[in-house]
């Protein structure tokens, strides 16, 4: 009998094509749609999570000539995935809520149910590869390694570097050697309507993209608070640290002769710090919640992404405890964010990472030094 391999269809060009190029290849596919979030009846609310693409991906099945099942996410995705989305706003971080998708549900929940389906594989249409065997090609299987894919500018290895080696074991990336063009070219040469479908840039659960909004209406009161320069000075008022992200410059409410920035989110005295554009840029960062399936030595010169655009900066890494790392750049990067992930890379493998947590170059100790109003003391 062919593997069988269920594949996460989303109602995108790229699940399309991985389904199709699978079935070609002989396995036997099965197709699933998760419903993650669900936001009223609009057809077109929630991108990836909308009714349509529902249908979308149900007409792709359909030509393909494969079972379509959809599966209801919705109370794991709002544990695992909005819930901590709010909270992290709560705490002054900015969060990446697509990563936590990918390795609190993508990769374990759908998993454990294509296993109870009798699959052997998940696929997806991410763009990454899985490298398995001897990197340096002599034949021996050695641990399997996530890899970039071949198209750079579509490369979501950043986005999915918390996979384990026996989630890699079970899992297929039919796109990853591919580029999106070529991708595009093969949907529209099997006739599949979703072939210029354009790619969904949002989250799925804020599809206007107004995080603010989305924030309040969860119930995160606005608290308002202070607007300080690097050395304590009042600059201005805001009215909630959860409407801020490092490197933010506009909508601060400010005057100031030179463009300011945000510099740091302050949630324990609901502060947030501002200053010039040059003191973003960072050359140490700390990171906690690692994820490494091969601990390099602090010697190795690495490559690391602070987002998930761009070909990253490179670095050293030094373990200094059980779960945080410093990591060290030799060309300071610009705005490293608290909450984020930083993500290691030894050419196009990926040698693992983490949540950054904390960055230098900033004074501690302002807060004691701030002359607050009564009103907002």
């Amino acid at each position: 009998m062919p593997p069988r391999v269920l594949v996460g269809m989303s109602g995108g060009v790229d699940s399309a094509v991985a389904a199709y190029l699978l079935k070609q290849q002989g396995y036997e596919v099965v197709g699933a749609t998760m419903r993650l979030w669900v936001d009223g009846d609009d057809l077109d609310v929630g991108g990836c999570c909308s009714l349509s693409a529902v249908e979308d991906a149900r007409s792709v099945a359909h030509k393909l000539g494969i079972p379509h099942y959809v599966l209801n996410y919705k109370d794991i995705f709002r544990r695992q995935v909005v819930d901590y989305f709010i909270e992290e706003y709560r705490q002054g971080r900015t969060p990446n809520p697509c990563i936590a998708c990918n390795s609190r549900v993508r990769f374990t929940s759908f998993l454990e149910q294509a296993k109870s389906l009798g699959c052997q594989f998940i696929a997806t249409g991410h763009y990454a590869q899985i490298a398995r065997g001897d990197e340096h090609g002599d034949g021996s299987v050695g641990p399997l390694r996530l890899r970039r894919a071949v198209d750079k500018h579509k490369d979501q290895s950043y986005m999915l570097f918390r996979l384990t080696e026996e989630q890699m074991r079970h899992t297929l990336f039919p796109l990853g050697h591919l580029e999106k063009s070529k991708v595009r070219e093969i949907a529209a040469a099997i006739g599949l309507l979703v072939a210029y479908k354009p790619d969904s840039q949002e989250v799925c659960f804020i599809p206007d993209d107004d995080y603010k909004r989305f924030l309040n209406a969860e119930g995160i009161v606005a608290r308002p608070g202070l607007i300080i320069d690097e050395v304590g000075r009042m600059l201005g008022t805001h009215q909630g640290i959860h409407g801020y992200t490092i490197g933010q410059r506009k909508g601060l409410g400010l005057t100031s002769i030179d463009p300011l920035y945000v510099l740091r989110i302050d949630p324990a005295n609901n502060l947030i710090v501002v200053g010039p554009h040059a003191a973003l840029w960072q050359r140490e960062v700390l990171i906690t919640d690692l994820h490494f399936l091969l601990y390099p030595p602090p010697s190795q010169l690495l490559t690391a992404k602070v987002r998930s655009a761009g070909d990253g900066s490179f670095c050293f890494v030094n373990f200094s405890g059980i779960d945080c790392a410093i990591v060290t750049f030799q060309d300071p990067v610009r705005a490293p964010t608290p909450g984020q992930s930083l993500v290691l890379y030894d050419g196009d493998l990926v040698v693992g990472g983490g949540t950054i947590a904390d960055v230098s170059g900033i004074d501690r100790h302002f807060a004691g030094r701030i002359h607050r109003s009564d009103a907002l003391a």
